[in-house]
């Protein structure tokens, strides 16, 4: 059986400090001991030690999954030891669930996957000068050999990205291979892009990110995708064996987008949510705080009164102060022209132009101009809080909190003056304001951490200790405002 010293002696912070033969019980003994600031220096170097095993692993299950195709049949590696296909292979000999062991055959098919290298179809006119070109899903691969990505973050990027659309149909073999060329490029630099977001979000926030960047770059694709997950809508209810009636729900994009937006106002005290509201809402959030039932119960109960109120209900008395409603953003350029996507302003997911203009008649609109960098005009030093205006064009600029790796949406955030009012006579004006949400709001104020920006570039975190980090904005916004200039979307030969 091996022992955890061996494992430690790969870790500085713990080498040496483990005896031959330690098992769990020393190692625990050991890390309790250490202080706050080696504890986390021992659990992120486990972390880079577990990558690498984690990329031996992937490796060895890419060749175990080549060697066990249903071309070879019983001959297979997994099949002659007695397993229908590599992922029951993997789940046995990893004790992890389908789901995972399914996950990891996957990214090892992939990091395997075919030649680095592709050519373009050649040309009417001949072969090219230029040099062959990388294959974009190449960078993916690079990324997790070196540890940039982890296997799961990997398969997050990868499939949110999915593969470039195809030529449209009777092109040219010059248009055919001008568009392989570009839509390759479009691929590569947004899956560079999202390895450099990785360490900053969450997986499922990295694969939401790689999904919205998917259809910014390919609009018609998106429409496709939109269409399919609408037909896919339904709803169906069962009772199980103890008599409990029981749903299940598949979403359509706007109506789970609308749905979460609901619950999140209906939730927001007991989910964190800001805790500048008015005096009567302050005691309605404390009744919520202080109600005894669990958050699911909470839910269930409010989609009952929901259902029986219908169109009569008092949404001031449901919601409070911020209401529940879909807020779409939709890039307007200096032509005039719309966007064929439009992205929810919590969670920066894609929905059809359809969608907005149809909520457009429904709600109006409310313009707001802003830079490449999301910025918007600065309105002066008006009030002590920010306006609900306001509160649009921060929720715009940054997507949600800024703190880094931190997933809250906008409507789950707060204002952030980086100047103090009173000391510092902070202007109420969106370049000085960030938003974040409660936990990182409170962080900020009793952590000794301070948020500094120069003019209107980025936001930059000071550390208690001295460290610098920047607050990125999320990459899906970056692309919307064009801070980020990504080759054509869709190569469109010439008519």
């Amino acid at each position: 059986m091996k022992t955890l010293d061996v494992i430690a002696a790969l870790i500085p912070t713990l080498a040496g400090r483990i005896s031959a033969g330690a098992g769990a019980s020393e190692v625990q003994a050991v890390v309790e001991g250490l202080a706050d600031d080696a504890a986390v220096a021992v659990l992120r170097e486990a972390g880079e030690v577990g990558r690498l095993v984690e990329q031996v692993q992937v490796i060895c299950t890419g060749v175990i999954a080549r060697r066990s195709t249903r071309e070879v049949g019983h001959a297979g590696l997994a099949q002659s030891r007695g397993h229908r296909s590599a992922t029951s292979l993997v789940q046995e000999l990893g004790g992890m669930t389908k789901g995972e062991a399914a996950r990891q055959v996957r990214v090892g098919e992939a990091l395997l996957g075919d030649s680095p290298m592709i050519e373009d179809p050649t040309p009417e006119n001949g072969p090219q000068d230029e040099p062959v070109a990388r294959d974009w899903r190449q960078v993916l691969r690079e990324g997790l050999r070196s540890g940039a990505v982890t296997s799961t973050q990997f398969d997050a990027i990868r499939r949110g990205l999915g593969d470039p659309p195809p030529a449209p149909e009777g092109c040219s073999d010059a248009d055919r291979a001008a568009h392989a060329h570009t839509t390759r490029d479009a691929w590569t630099q947004a899956a560079e892009q999202l390895i450099d977001e990785a360490g900053r979000r969450t997986v499922e926030e990295l694969g939401a990110a790689a999904r919205t960047v998917r259809d910014l770059l390919d609009t018609d694709g998106a429409e496709a995708r939109f269409a399919a997950r609408y037909e896919k809508r339904s709803f169906r209810t069962w009772f199980d064996q103890d008599g409990v009636r029981r749903a299940s729900i598949a979403f359509d994009d706007e109506g789970g987008a609308f749905l979460d937006t609901i619950f999140a106002a209906a939730l927001r005290p007991r989910r964190g949510g800001p805790r500048f509201v008015d005096a009567e809402e302050k005691a309605s959030a404390a009744d919520l705080v202080a109600d005894p039932r669990t958050n699911d119960q909470l839910s269930y109960d409010l989609l009952l009164d929901l259902i029986r109120a219908g169109a009569l209900a008092d949404p001031t008395a449901v919601f409070g102060t911020r209401q529940a409603g879909l807020r779409l953003v939709q890039v307007i350029d200096p032509t005039g022209a719309l966007t064929p996507v439009a992205v929810t302003e919590d969670g920066l997911h894609t929905v059809p132009a359809a969608v907005a203009e149809r909520r457009i008649c429904d709600t109006g609109t409310l313009p707001v101009t802003v830079d490449t960098g999301g910025n918007s005009l600065d309105v002066g030093r008006e009030s002590r809080l920010f306006t609900a205006t306001q509160r649009i064009g921060l929720a715009i600029r940054d997507g949600g909190c800024r703190w880094t790796g931190c997933d809250r949406p906008a409507s789950s955030c707060e204002a952030h003056h980086i100047d103090e009012w009173a000391r510092d006579e902070g202007r109420t004006d969106i370049d000085r304001g960030i938003l974040l949400c409660r936990f990182h709001h409170m962080e900020l104020h009793h952590g000794r951490w301070q948020i500094t920006r120069h003019r209107k570039h980025d936001f930059i975190l000071h550390h208690p200790q001295g460290q610098q980090s920047v607050l990125h904005p999320r990459l899906p916004l970056r692309y919307a405002w064009g801070d980020i200039d990504p080759p054509p979307k869709r190569f469109r030969p010439a008519v």
